[in-house]
């Protein structure tokens, strides 16, 4: 709470509800990946994939999500965030291929899961950009300690 209040006596917004709000979109997006998706697209593939296989290869898929999960949901270096925006939208962009490959190929069916994966990665995105938006400057702080 006394760090809202000086951040906007500062003149800058407030960052903790951007946190919380990364952080919830954040472990969705995990957990939707990790579970969800493997779920539905064996349930609505008409190849029938093996759910744990999906479950297992999503989770090798996700290390480096996993490795960026302290620092998404602590939120606070902006050297980490930068780093983890470059990686998700490494995500982003191989949901979007995925989803578009399954529009050209006209699979509705599956294709609104790769949708709902691009549009929570577009929500982490977003949310990254705002919060290393309020975060101070990275330049201030080094030439402070100098």
């Amino acid at each position: 709470m006394r760090e809202s209040r000086s951040k906007t006596a500062q003149g800058l917004k407030p960052v903790t509800p951007v946190r919380q709000k990364l952080k919830l979109v954040w472990v969705v997006w995990l957990l939707y990946r990790l579970i969800a998706l493997p779920i539905l697209v064996s349930q609505l593939s008409q190849n029938n994939p093996e759910i744990m296989g999906g479950i297992v290869w999503q989770a090798i898929w996700l290390l480096p999500a996993f490795v960026l999960t302290p620092w998404m949901v602590k939120g606070k270096s902006p050297y980490a965030l930068l780093l983890a925006s470059m990686i998700t939208l490494v995500y982003m962009g191989a949901s979007g291929v995925v989803l578009f490959t399954r529009l050209y190929a006209e699979q509705w069916s599956i294709s609104w899961i790769y949708m709902i994966d691009t549009l929570l990665l577009l929500g982490v995105n977003i949310l990254l950009f705002v919060l290393l938006k309020r975060l101070p400057s990275m330049n201030k702080a080094r030439m402070e300690r100098h």
